[in-house]
């Protein structure tokens, strides 16, 4: 019987056409882009409970992302309860497609009810899930701008990673904290 090789989900679908992300990969330069942000959300995926970074969960060095700025957070699946556990209570809790097809609308008043997000931050979802809602917000949310912390890259977002190392995701998430602390 022959092999087949599997592809890697993040390999899939990376059509981007004419636009395609601006690569970060200074921790400086991603915590000036969020600094920057009037109105920022964190999206965070179920992937970002189950992915440890040398003993540490993803999603711990996201709450230490979002409390650095006091950056609401919309929790997908079921992050929540690992939110929770770890004494963080999430802004929204939304299906990562209902919280994408609320994003494309301009005169959405966001998570906190203060106005639509000007940037959207995309950690631990399902890398194709993943770029198919960061290329829904490319077409269609012209008045917002989208980040992915991910190790794989997300081309159709207007910021990411390149593709890097475990090591150098969690030196980079690391760097990322101290430049939005200090």
């Amino acid at each position: 019987m022959a092999e087949f090789m599997r592809v890697p989900e993040w390999r899939v679908i990376v059509l981007t056409g004419i636009k395609g992300a601006r690569i970060i990969e200074d921790p400086k330069e991603g915590a000036s882009i969020i600094r920057r942000a009037k109105r920022p959300l964190f999206i965070i995926g179920p992937r970002a409970i189950d992915h440890y970074l040398d003993g540490r969960t993803r999603v711990e060095y996201i709450l230490d992302i979002a409390k650095a700025v006091n950056m609401p957070i919309c929790a997908t699946a079921h992050v929540k309860k690992k939110m929770l556990e770890l004494g963080t209570t999430p802004d929204s809790v939304y299906d990562i497609i209902e919280i994408i097809n609320h994003l494309k609308f301009s005169d959405w008043m966001g998570v906190r009810k203060e106005g639509n997000h000007d940037l959207v931050i995309f950690s631990g979802i399902r890398c194709d899930l993943a770029e198919l809602g960061l290329s829904t917000l490319k077409h269609f949310a012209p008045h917002l701008r989208t980040m992915a912390l991910c190790s794989h890259s997300h081309p159709n977002a207007d910021y990411a990673l390149p593709i890097i190392s475990e090591k150098k995701f969690k030196e980079y998430l690391e760097g990322l904290i101290a430049n939005l602390k200090g």
